[in-house]
Formats: C-alpha cells, sequence, structure tokens
C-alpha cells in the first residue's frame, strides 16, 4: 500500500521554494564576509553546503516532529520519556490544551497514534489523536480526529493546502490496524483538525474532511502511484536512414 504522506508527496509545495530560499539567504546575511571569502576560496564546497541547507533543516524538522510525537503518546499513556530540552515546550502546550478541553485520557481519548488502512484504494496512514471534545449542542460530545503539526518558526495559524487531503484519507479509510494486527472497524469520526504546537502557543484549526477532500486525495494516488511505476527513460526516435537507427519502414 502506498502510504499517505507520500500520495500527497506528488502535490506541488509552492511555499517550499520560498522557504528554501529564505534559508539560504539567512545564511548568507548572518556571515556575510565569511560566505564572501570562501565565494573565492572554495565555490564548490560552499554552493554544496547552500544548496543541501533546505533538506538539512526539513530532515531535522520531521525528526522533531516524530519526537514531539513520541512524547504526545507517553504524555497521553503517563510512561516514562527520556529528558528532551527542545520536545518539552511542545509537550507543555499539548498539556495545556488538553487541560483547556477538559480532556479525560481514559474517557476522552479513542485511541492515539494508529494505522488506518483502505484496502480497496491501496493506501495506508497513521492517525494522531481521536477525541471526544464538547463542540456539539449543548455541549453534547462529538468524536475528533486531530492531527498535530510542529514547527519552530511558523505562525500557529498555518494551514497548507495538502492537510485537508490527509485528514480526509484517515477520515475514510474504513479498516483500524490493531495492535495484535488484526484489523479492526474505523471509528466514526464527525469532525477533523489540526492542532498546530509551536513552543509559546497551540491552536486548534478544524479543516473540511469531506467527499471533496477524499475525492481530491484518491487523485493524489493515483498520481504518486504512476509516478512510482513510470519509466525513468524513453526510447529516441530516429528516422530509419540516420545513422544508429533501428527504425525500419513497415513494409
Amino acid at each position: 500500500m502506498i502510504s499517505v504522506t507520500n500520495a500527497l508527496d506528488s502535490i506541488a509545495k509552492p511555499a517550499l521554494v520560498p522557504w528554501g530560499a529564505g534559508l539560504v539567504a539567512d545564511h548568507v546575511i548572518a556571515a556575510p564576509i565569511v560566505t564572501a571569502r570562501r565565494a573565492r576560496t572554495e565555490p564548490t564546497r560552499l554552493r554544496r553546503e547552500l544548496v543541501a541547507l533546505p533538506t538539512g533543516n526539513a530532515d531535522r524538522a520531521k525528526n522533531l516532529g516524530t519526537r514531539v510525537h513520541e512524547r504526545a503518546v507517553s504524555l497521553v499513556l503517563n510512561t516514562p520519556y527520556p529528558a528532551d530540552p527542545e520536545v518539552e515546550p511542545y509537550a507543555i502546550e499539548l498539556a495545556r490544551w488538553f487541560r483547556l478541553w477538559r480532556v479525560d485520557f481514559d474517557r476522552d481519548i479513542e485511541a492515539i497514534e494508529t494505522t488506518v488502512l483502505h484496502r480497496r484504494y491501496g493506501y495506508a496512514g497513521t492517525g494522531d489523536l481521536w477525541v471526544w471534545l464538547q463542540t456539539g449542542p449543548f455541549r453534547r460530545r462529538q468524536l475528533w480526529l486531530i492531527d498535530y503539526k510542529t514547527s519552530a518558526k511558523k505562525p500557529d495559524t498555518v494551514v497548507y493546502h495538502e492537510q485537508p487531503l490527509q485528514l480526509a484519507a484517515l477520515r475514510h479509510a474504513p479498516v483500524l490496524l490493531l495492535p495484535d494486527d488484526t484489523d479492526g472497524p474505523a471509528f466514526k469520526v464527525r469532525r477533523t483538525g489540526l492542532l498546530n504546537l509551536r513552543p509559546r502557543s497551540h491552536r486548534l484549526i478544524e479543516v473540511p474532511s469531506g467527499r471533496a477532500q477524499f475525492r481530491a486525495f484518491l487523485g493524489a494516488v493515483r498520481t504518486a502511484r504512476y509516478l512510482h511505476n513510470a519509466p525513468s527513460a524513453y526510447p529516441t526516435i530516429l528516422p530509419d536512414w540516420a545513422p544508429g537507427s533501428t527504425e525500419r519502414k513497415a513494409a
């Protein structure tokens, strides 16, 4: 099965270009004299380092996100977690959010970090949190599927265009993969949202995950599968009188 993340990687992300350019610009501005000197003495090495900056920072951000997710699991399950000063501010904000919504871990949380499957469409993904919140009429509880998003610098209001598709994919998958590797029916989610976690703030943002978003996600699945299976090279066509041609005129 293709993963939800890999399917969404087939969608263009225009925000990544200015973000990467900004990283390189900040690096040069922070040390203009050193950069200018290296541009004369070791231009090849400097160029290689500047080109690698966006990828390196993206890898570090992914690593931080993974550690924050692991810390979130330990918070909910009340299990030990090694000291990690970089992660702890996000854990504090997550704990504040749980307190704000009066979430009782035993009563209100249905699942955390659980894999869902859709065998018909051939994809799988992992949801972060299924939780009951008092968001219905007269404070009735509604089941939410929530995805944590972490960033050290982005505002807590940021939502990217592919994120509703991610939640739609998770919401509409009919099967849960249980801890013993058996299947179970997926939860009937009422609402979906992003919980943007920042070192000093948090924000729950509801995003749509209905049929329109699900159809768009399935388009990304088809695109990703095509790109995965597409050949990396195609034959060159020459007229049959050209040197080296293997083409022959039809009889």
